[in-house]
Order: structure tokens, then sequence, then C-alpha cells
């Protein structure tokens, strides 16, 4: 009985062209060891449909070469199916914070050695938490105010710096001024009312690559992790940046922290918002819940 392919889905223009110019290489590796066929994404949201489409045939091991976005829109087709299906992430993005949070190499062809070499072995890696945003799903973060504003200003650079886009995009957001909209917040174990600079939910420690926003999550103890931001002056952001790096910000004074199984956030007015990574659409009002162990990964 032949083997059932596994659905390698690639998107090119991942890590600003990278994971299209490894393309090549990251097939031969797996195919040395796995039954593989091979697809790429086209556009904004086409992986995700793509999975989604296959998951919902039968398809039961998926494996995705990119970054955050990709993986974002890959776990998002395979929770949106009704049928179930595990996941491998070859990470050639730019920040890869969800192969950090995961334990996967960065190297990206150590990592796909690796997983040729468990999913022949018949091994997986763990099974991890999906977070839950409205109707959206996220692997590793969330985020309202301005972490989604520098997301958004990072996406439209196009110099290859790596990392340091996103860095580039604070100091240019801080340009048009900082917006603090009253937030309230509540949950079962907590509840805060009050402008802020942001908020941010994570199922993993790292946003943007090089920002350790949450040293103390898990994405498998069924828990996100809130950060409150009180409003902030550019010059306090800038002596801020530091710690975030280094994951000492948590005990300074204007950060608040709580973990979290589920919260409500109302906004004063529409905010920018990301999941992952990837700009959500103005809203005023936010869900999250967190569905424990709901993704084992290969």
């Amino acid at each position: 009985m032949t083997a059932e392919a596994i659905r390698l889905f690639l998107n090119p223009t991942a890590g600003r062209g990278r994971a299209g110019r490894r393309q090549a290489r990251i097939v031969k590796l797996l195919q040395e060891k796995l039954p593989l066929e091979l697809h790429q994404s086209l556009a904004v949201g086409d992986l995700e449909e793509q999975v989604r489409q296959h998951v919902d045939q039968g398809t039961t091991r998926i494996i995705v070469a990119g970054g955050d976005g990709s993986v974002h829109e890959a776990v998002n087709g395979i929770m949106r199916s009704a049928n179930v299906a595990s996941l491998g992430v070859v990470p050639t993005g730019t920040g890869n914070d969800f192969a950090k949070a995961c334990g996967i190499p960065l190297n990206w062809e150590h990592a796909a050695r690796l997983l040729a070499d468990r999913l022949d072995s018949g091994q997986y890696l763990k099974s991890i938490d999906i977070g839950t945003m409205n109707e959206r799903f996220f692997a590793n973060g969330a985020g309202i105010g301005l972490d989604a504003k520098v997301t958004r200003i990072a996406r439209s650079f196009r110099m290859p710096i790596g990392d340091l886009v996103y860095l580039l995009a604070i100091f240019r957001s801080m340009l048009d001024g900082l917006a603090t909209p009253r937030l309230q917040i509540s949950s079962g174990e907590f509840s805060w009312d009050g402008p802020a600079t942001l908020a941010s939910i994570s199922n993993g420690p790292w946003i943007g690559g090089m920002f350790h926003i949450a040293p103390m999550a898990k994405n498998d103890d069924a828990r996100l992790e809130l950060i409150i931001v009180d409003p902030v002056s550019r010059r306090r952001i800038v002596k801020l940046l530091p710690k975030l790096m280094s994951g000492e910000h948590v005990h300074e004074a204007e950060i608040h922290h709580q973990d979290v199984s589920a919260l409500t956030v109302l906004s004063s007015e529409p905010v920018p918002s990301h999941l992952d990574g990837e700009v959500q659409p103005l809203q005023r009002r936010f869900e999250f819940g967190i569905l424990a162990g709901a993704l084992r990964l290969l």
C-alpha cells in the first residue's frame, strides 16, 4: 500500500523571498525520507484556503515552509476544517516566533532534517494550545494597539534587514504619536479599565523576532499571558526597548501582567489588532479564548 503523500505548503514570499529561494533544497531534504506533494500559496489567504480544502478531503499531515504568517494561515486552515490534521513547520520567515516557542531549530535545513526523521519514525514533536480571537485562531500571539500598528508598518518595509525591521517600525510608528484608547478588559480572574498603549495576549513568549514580550508564556499550559502597557512617552518607550528584548520589562511600573484562560476587551474606539503578526480589520470588541492541546505538531 502506497503511503499517503504529505502536503508541503510553501509561501515563496516568506522571509522577503527566502522561502522561495530555498524551496528546492527544502523539498529535497524532505523527499529523502517522505512521499511529498508541493503546493505554493499565491496570495494572502490562499495558503489557508488550500490547507482547509486538503484537510476537508482527508489529509492528516501538513507541512508549512514559511514564517509566522504562513503558520497562521495553516493553523486557521486546519482549525476551520471539521477534520483533524497535524502540522509540521520549516521556519523560513523573518521573526519565526512560533518556531522559537516550539523549540524548532531556526536553522531551516536542520529543522527540515529533524522533521523528516520524526515523520519517518512515526514520532511527533508535541501538542500545543491554540488561541482564539473572535472568529479567528492564533498560534503564537495577538496584540491590540501599538504592536499592531508596528506590525503594519513593518510589513510595508521591503529592506532585507531581518528582525531589525520591527525595531525600525517602532521608531517610525512613534512619529505619528501614540494612541492610548480606553480599554475595558475583563475575565474570570482579572479586570482592568483605563487608557493603554497596547494589550498583548500571548500563547508564546516572542513577538517580532526580537521582543521577549511574555517570557513566562508556554504554549501547552492552557493559559494566555496578558500584558498591558500604560500610556508612555516616546522617550520612555526607547528606554523600555532593551528590557522588552531581554524579557526584563514585566516588573516595570507601566507594565501589568495577568495569566488568563479567556478575556473580553472593549475599546473606546476602533483599534488595530494583529494575530501572529497578521493585521486584522479595525474593531472595538475582542473575545479571546484558549483551546487546550488543540493542535499536534509533527
